[in-house]
């Protein structure tokens, strides 16, 4: 018997793959989607329009999606690994040539019922194509510079394309999560060592470079840098968006002000308060407790991806939690520290909470393969 055979007989079939769910990281989903639709209903003056309802709509559409794809045996989504890489870039690809422009930023494709962000398809497929590359590489070719190249080669296509939109918050997250995905499958620490020694002579070329002719970001970029180092310098323009943060976040106190009682959001002083700040919204009027509650159903989920992942003797599908639990982190802690003025405002929304439609519907596509993988381990 095959070693595919053997998973495929190991496994459940039909309507008890249902019972076999992980149903507590389906009950955490939902309840950090509930949140989220609190906050959007609050931060439109207790109205379901124009935010709340196609957020509701968009998480039950994600929550069939994840079971959809939850009832498809893992090997077949190992199969799809290359594919859905390849859809991503060609995406991110159609970005540069036709994609729509907001804020600055050419980051969307029109899709008449929904506008697609690509890099957040790209930050799934990476995790897949990693993992099932790992997978068919034998462990002790891992750390042999030949078998290194592909991975970093698949990383920095995607990045690339991402820094060009520009979007350096996502290029920097899509570097970080295929980073540690080659760290987790064994990849040795010399070669980490040298990539985060390169990274700050990076930084300290780009401060040399600031004013040249050879800049190599946008003012705009080296403006974030500067409100994040010194937010009172400009608090009226650049540092407006993290002081009134700030102020949102300090006037909540312990238990906030009350459900649709926060004056920073309500009197649209708190920008993005929809997007990327409503994480600030939740502060003001839930206080410490709202915000600590929130993050500790994302710590819950992170526990039930890694406890699955270290339960899963199959290793690309060990892989694929840990990295899709891995991109889960980034979203929530980038978003965290950035509204708190821990880290400089990049345009990361806040996961399963934020408005907007391929952020939510990628994710949970992301852990219908976590309950593929979990459903589908070989016992």
């Amino acid at each position: 018997m095959t070693y595919l055979e053997h998973n495929i007989k190991s496994v459940p079939s039909g309507w008890r793959k249902i019972l076999h769910l992980n149903w507590a990281l389906v009950v955490l989903l939902c309840a950090v989607a509930s949140m989220g639709f609190l906050m959007l209903y609050s931060v439109a003056g207790g109205s379901l329009t124009p935010w709340a309802e196609p957020q509701i709509k968009r998480f039950i559409l994600g929550l069939v999606a994840m079971f959809v794809v939850a009832l498809v045996p893992i090997w077949f989504w190992r199969n799809m690994a290359v594919v859905a890489y390849g859809i991503g870039l060609t995406l991110l690809v159609m970005v540069e040539l036709f994609g729509e422009v907001g804020m600055g930023a050419q980051r969307w494709i029109d899709l008449g019922f929904m506008r697609l962000q690509p890099s957040e398809v790209m930050k799934i497929a990476l995790v897949m194509l990693i993992a099932a590359y790992y997978d068919w590489l034998p462990i002790q070719k891992t750390s042999r510079p030949l078998w290194v190249m592909p991975p970093v080669i698949l990383i920095l296509l995607p990045t690339a394309l991402v820094v060009s939109q520009p979007d350096l918050g996502t290029a920097l997250l899509l570097m970080i999560a295929g980073g540690v995905m080659m760290f987790l499958a064994g990849v040795h620490w010399l070669y980490f060592a040298t990539v985060i020694g390169a990274g700050f002579g990076t930084i300290w070329a780009v401060f040399q470079s600031r004013g040249t002719d050879w800049q190599l970001l946008k003012d705009y970029q080296y403006k974030r840098i500067d409100t994040f180092l010194d937010p009172s310098s400009d608090p009226l323009g650049a540092g407006y968006h993290i002081t009134q943060a700030k102020i949102a976040m300090g006037s909540g106190g312990w238990t906030g002000r009350g459900f649709m009682q926060g004056t920073q959001s309500r009197l649209n002083f708190l920008p993005e308060k929809q997007t990327d700040f409503i994480f600030n919204t939740l502060a003001e009027e839930f206080g410490f407790v709202g915000g600590f509650s929130l993050l500790v159903l994302y710590v819950l989920i992170l526990m039930f991806c890694t406890i699955s992942a270290l339960q899963n003797k199959d290793r690309f599908s060990s892989l694929l939690i840990l990295g899709v639990g891995l991109t889960f982190f980034l979203f929530f802690a980038v978003n965290m520290s950035m509204v708190m003025g821990l880290a400089p405002v990049v345009g990361v929304p806040l996961p399963m909470v934020s408005f907007g439609g391929s952020a939510m519907l990628v994710l949970m596509l992301a852990f219908g393969l976590v309950q593929s993988a979990h459903i589908h381990r070989p016992r």
